[in-house]
């Protein structure tokens, strides 16, 4: 990992150099103005954050360091044989902010390899929870289980300088990184498959190591997860996740707390459990239909149910995204592609040619196209993954990828402990009266 190591401490010493400079001349000049609606409605739209890995457009999705998922599927290295991009090279990107050779991918893969042996005491906290708890429970139980392994909260434990945070949080970074397909996978089997496990392949990536363990032998299966762990990675750092991992780890908590931190907030319906959400909903629609292929007329009359209960549509409008999330294009283009003909796959297309019309039609959403949560269920189930409730654990695993890249940023760039102001709807109201000059 030293090469690796050693680009990152290259890279991240130039930025810290040149972030002083622009503090320094601009430090004191205005991003624009805070409304009095953005502070009571989650802060939409406030610009308050550095997030180095990727950036988030309005009307062009996602980009990772300045490049699309088109762009991505094209340019990150693949493995033999395949057609979808190694998550590892997103990872490379995501860190050094440069598109990785296939050497650098490998390098990765290998290390990952090296460090994915998960301590036995994390699989027993894991065992003391009951088959009944949500596969994210488990999930974060098992990564704070790890948090015994933190190298980070040991060396601050011992003494370190501050210019060495970057460094051992880099190294707790790959290793959590490394473990959670093992920690996934093993969750998944005590759920839903009689507590049978399957050992790791140390010859496969990181991505179909997954999908191995698992238990699924397609080679579809494998693509598939290359490409969901890919496009599921980062989306900038306001989303809960990715936040909630800045700010803890802002507090100097070690990679395993800060990750697990926003693991609880991926879990939370409104975020990643959104995808569970998503595919359930699909199937009380069939169920209600009383058919697995129905038709537009019968999902548009659906849909107009569903939003007259006081529902929403699951999977479609986003906070910032103006037109179809990218993420869904690529994994629509996986389905035609792979499984044109799959009665729920086709369901989730029909889905976008009724829903959008729908919801502008009745200004419920300034955004009426789909998410990435939109497709990512249907999907999943044509190879068999259809217990729901795990779905969001794939994400976390995911997730991983762009919340680590980035804590080590911020860790290489200084960045200080996160501490907004707040203020009481009381003083709200006597500065609006003219009575307290607080905010002039």
């Amino acid at each position: 990992m030293g090469i690796i190591k050693d680009k990152f401490r290259e890279k991240s010493l130039a930025a810290s150099a040149e972030i002083k400079a622009i503090l320094k001349e601009h430090g004191n000049k205005k991003i624009g103005e805070v409304l009095l609606s953005q502070i009571y409605q989650g802060m939409r739209g406030i610009t308050g954050l550095v997030s180095e890995t990727s950036l988030l457009d309005a009307q062009e999705g996602i980009r990772f360091r300045g490049y699309s998922i088109p762009e991505l599927r094209q340019l990150l290295p693949k493995a033999p044989g395949g057609t979808e991009p190694l998550p590892e090279g997103l990872f490379y990107l995501m860190l050094i902010g440069e598109l990785p050779t296939e050497e650098d991918v490998r390098h990765i893969s290998e290390t990952l390899a090296r460090r994915s042996h998960v301590p036995n005491h994390v699989f027993k906290a894991i065992d003391a929870l009951p088959l009944s708890a949500h596969p994210m429970t488990m999930f974060v139980t098992g990564v704070m289980a790890m948090q015994t392994e933190s190298v980070f909260a040991q060396k601050y434990a011992e003494g370190m300088s501050k210019s060495d945070y970057w460094e051992y949080t880099f190294d707790d970074s790959f290793n959590l990184i490394a473990r959670l397909p093992r920690l996934a996978a093993y969750i998944y089997r005590r759920k839903y498959k009689n507590d049978e496990h399957i050992n790791p392949d140390g010859l496969l990536d990181w991505a179909a190591n997954l999908g191995h363990m698992m238990g699924y032998k397609d080679e579809k299966f494998k693509k598939l997860m290359r490409l969901y762990m890919t496009i599921h990675a980062d989306h900038e750092g306001g989303n809960v996740s990715a936040h909630t991992t800045h700010l803890v780890g802002s507090a100097l908590a070690d990679p395993y707390l800060s990750y697990a931190a926003g693991m609880n907030g991926l879990a939370g319906p409104l975020h990643g459990l959104a995808n569970q959400e998503v595919i359930k909903w699909i199937f009380e629609m069939h169920e209600v239909l009383g058919t697995e292929e129905p038709s537009k007329e019968q999902i548009s009359k659906y849909v107009h149910d569903t939003l007259a209960s006081g529902k929403v549509v699951p999977g479609y409008g986003h906070a910032v995204l103006r037109q179809t999330d990218p993420r869904f294009t690529a994994q629509m283009e996986f389905g035609k592609e792979h499984m044109p003909n799959d009665p729920l796959v086709n369901t989730v297309w029909k889905i976008y040619d009724v829903v959008p019309g729908i919801l502008e039609s009745l200004g419920k959403v300034k955004n009426p196209w789909p998410n990435v949560d939109a497709h990512s269920g249907a999907l999943l189930v044509h190879f068999g993954l259809k217990e729901y409730e795990f779905y969001t654990v794939l994400f976390a695993v995911s997730r991983g990828l762009g919340v680590l890249a980035s804590l080590c940023w911020d860790r290489a760039l200084g960045f200080p402990l996160e501490r907004p102001k707040s203020v009481t709807t009381e003083l709200v109201k006597k500065w609006l009266k003219g009575e307290d000059e607080i905010w002039d």
